[in-house]
Formats: C-alpha cells, sequence, structure tokens
C-alpha cells in the first residue's frame, strides 16, 4: 500500500496527513502521491476530521518532483494523469474542510505548489522556497494554477524566471504564507489557527472557501446573483439556526463543543 509514505492520524477533529519519505526529501514520487491522494480521501470522507493538516516528516517539507522518477519521454510529466499533482491540487483547492499546511522545512518547486492550494499556510522562519524549475530545463505548469492567486504576476514572474531561493519571511510577506514562526513555535501557531476553525460550523467553514475561490474570477453581477443566493441559503440553514440560538443562550454551538 502507498500509504506508506504518508501517515494519517485523525484527533481533536484534526485529521494531520503527514509526508513521510525524509530519505528524498518528501519527494512527489507516484508512490507518494497516491497515499498522499489516498490519505486526503480519507481524511474528506472522515466525519471525525472537521480541517486537515498537511506536514512533512523530516526536515523538509517537500523538495518537489521525485526526478529519479521523471523521464522525458513521459508525456504530460509526472503531474499529469490519474493520481498525479492536478489530482492532489485540486482535492486541496476544493476540499470542504479547511487545509492547513504546516511547513517543517525547506520547500521547492511542486512543494511550494502543495502550500499554495492550502488555505492556510504556516512555516518555520527557517524554511527556504524556490522554483527550481527552470534551472532544469522545465518549466512550474501545474503548480502556477494555485501559485499565480497567491503571489500575484509580478512577483510570480520574477521567481519562476530567476528561480532564486526566498526565506520564510519573504515569503509570509509575499503572501504565500500566512506566518513564519520560530521552529519550537510551529505547533502552538497551527493549533492556534486549527482552535480558531473548530470554532466554525462545517457547513460555513466550506462556503467560505467557496467564496474565497469563486468570487474573484466572477464578473460582478454574477458575483452578487451567487453570493445573495448563498446567504439566503445560509441564513436558512439548521447550521445558522443552532449558531444563533446558542449565541443568544451564551452557549458554544454544537458543533463547537469540546473544541
Amino acid at each position: 500500500m502507498s500509504g506508506e509514505l504518508v501517515r494519517l492520524e485523525i484527533a481533536g477533529g484534526v485529521a494531520t496527513v503527514t509526508l513521510d519519505s525524509p530519505p528524498n526529501r518528501n519527494a512527489l514520487s507516484r508512490g507518494l502521491m497516491a497515499g498522499l491522494q489516498e490519505s486526503l480521501d480519507a481524511a474528506l470522507a472522515d466525519d471525525r476530521a472537521r480541517l486537515i493538516v498537511l506536514t512533512g516528516a523530516g526536515p523538509a517539507f517537500c523538495s518537489g518532483a521525485d526526478l529519479k522518477e521523471a523521464r522525458p519521454d513521459r508525456i504530460g510529466g509526472p503531474g499529469a494523469g490519474p493520481g498525479g499533482l492536478v489530482a492532489i491540487l485540486k482535492q486541496i483547492w476544493h476540499s470542504p474542510k479547511p487545509v492547513i499546511a504546516r511547513v517543517n522545512g525547506p520547500t521547492r518547486a511542486g512543494g511550494i505548489g502543495l502550500v499554495a492550494a492550502c488555505d492556510i499556510a504556516v512555516s518555520v522562519d527557517s524554511a527556504t522556497f524556490a522554483f527550481s524549475e527552470v534551472r532544469l530545463g522545465l518549466i512550474p505548469a501545474i503548480i502556477s494554477v494555485v501559485v499565480l492567486p497567491k503571489l500575484g504576476v509580478t512577483k510570480t514572474m520574477e521567481l519562476f524566471l530567476t528561480g532564486d531561493t526566498i526565506d520564510a519571511v519573504e515569503a509570509a510577506r509575499l503572501g504565500l504564507l500566512n506566518a513564519a514562526v520560530p521552529a519550537d513555535q510551529l505547533d502552538a501557531a497551527v493549533g492556534r489557527y486549527a482552535a480558531s476553525i473548530l470554532k466554525g460550523s462545517p457547513a460555513a467553514l466550506a462556503g467560505c472557501k467557496r467564496l474565497v475561490r469563486e468570487v474573484p474570477g466572477m464578473d460582478l453581477d454574477a458575483a452578487f446573483a451567487m453570493t445573495s443566493e448563498l446567504s439566503a441559503q445560509y441564513f436558512a440553514s439548521e447550521e445558522a439556526r443552532e449558531g444563533m440560538t446558542a449565541f443568544a443562550e451564551k452557549r458554544p454551538p454544537r458543533w463547537a463543543e469540546g473544541s
């Protein structure tokens, strides 16, 4: 089973998915990508998990594509097709459950795509990031879809063309990360985000993700039409009734009990 390269643990409403291939710095091999997709599927299907934390084992978060597996004659590259990086990035991007990247170390190329696809990203301040593809005669094609919305055209162009390395503090300033913290504060920082997210209702969290993902690409009239309909749906929902009742009764709503 490919899961030996990826570990899934669920506790306290949080599904932790760990890339566990330290010898190759958690490179995106076929086996690791299959295990990652498997673990994400399991986390999304498990009602015990209200949010997902994605992290790496060992000194690195993810070094990008496994170049030992890459072949010049492989049409579409290692990220295309079923079980490839495209499917994983879409899975994270559209996940109704929030996904937090816990970046434990250096991250390169496709690994930055994983970070960019997540909803929140927290990194150790010693981590570094680089789009190294151009120096190998490659381009960051697939990950550009999720990187551009985070970094914008100007900075993405610079980093794609130069392949230069930036540190975590700069990555946070540019918007790739939400925070860069000392290593001994990483778990606490991730925990604070998780605790805040767990106070939100499951449906509302999914709805907020939809707004952020879809509204920026819509024209004004379509955006107002969609959001007006969603607003009405949520005001009429069972979770909204519970949330407003709990607020009036000065108690936690059912979904936040024990959080």
